[in-house]
C-alpha cells in the first residue's frame, strides 16, 4: 500500500509534458510547460480571458493608488483606536487597510463596551427585584390595583352620566 501511495506522489516528466514516457535523459532534454493552479481556466494572453476587453501586456498591472481621505468621523475612529495621538498627526491620505482596521477595532471595542453595559443592567435588575421582594410588590399586585383604579374611574364616570 505504500508503494501505491508513493507512485501517486511521485511527479513523472511524463505527467508533467503530458507525452508518453521516455528515458529520464530525454525528458530532462525537453522545455517543462509552466505548472497552473487547478481548474483556472487558460487565457492567451496576461491573464485576461479572450474577447473580454481591451488585451495589455502580462507583466504591467495598473493599480489605482490606494490612498484614502479619511472624514472627520475616520478621524475619531483612528484616535480612538489608538493609530494615532492628535488630530493634526492624521495625515490627508492614508491607506483604506488602515481605516479597515481601525474600524474592525472600535467595532471589537463597541462590542466589549455593550456587553459590560448589559452585564451591568443584568445586576441593576437582579438589585431592583430583590427590593420590590422585600416590599412585598410584584408585577400580579401592581396589576391588581391598576384594574382596581381603572373599575373605579368607570364607575364614577358612569355616576357623572347618570345624574
Amino acid at each position: 500500500m505504500l508503494a501505491a501511495a508513493e507512485s501517486l506522489l511521485r511527479l513523472r516528466p511524463a505527467r508533467i509534458l503530458g507525452c508518453a514516457p521516455r528515458a529520464p535523459g530525454a525528458a530532462a532534454q525537453l522545455a517543462v510547460a509552466p505548472l497552473r493552479p487547478w481548474r483556472l481556466p487558460r487565457h492567451s494572453s496576461g491573464g485576461a480571458p479572450s474577447g473580454s476587453g481591451p488585451q495589455r501586456p502580462a507583466g504591467k498591472v495598473h493599480r489605482v493608488p490606494a490612498e484614502h481621505k479619511p472624514s472627520q468621523f475616520d478621524k475619531k475612529i483612528l484616535l480612538w483606536t489608538g493609530r494615532f495621538k492628535t488630530m493634526e498627526d492624521i495625515p490627508p491620505r492614508i491607506p483604506p487597510e488602515m481605516i479597515d482596521a481601525a474600524r474592525n477595532k472600535a467595532r471589537v471595542k463597541a462590542c466589549y463596551i455593550m456587553i459590560a453595559l448589559t452585564i451591568i443592567a443584568c445586576f441593576a435588575v437582579i438589585a431592583s427585584a430583590k427590593r420590590a421582594v422585600e416590599r412585598h410588590e410584584s408585577l400580579t399586585s401592581w396589576n391588581l390595583a391598576k384594574k382596581a383604579k381603572w373599575r373605579e374611574e368607570a364607575a364614577l364616570a358612569a355616576q357623572a352620566k347618570s345624574k
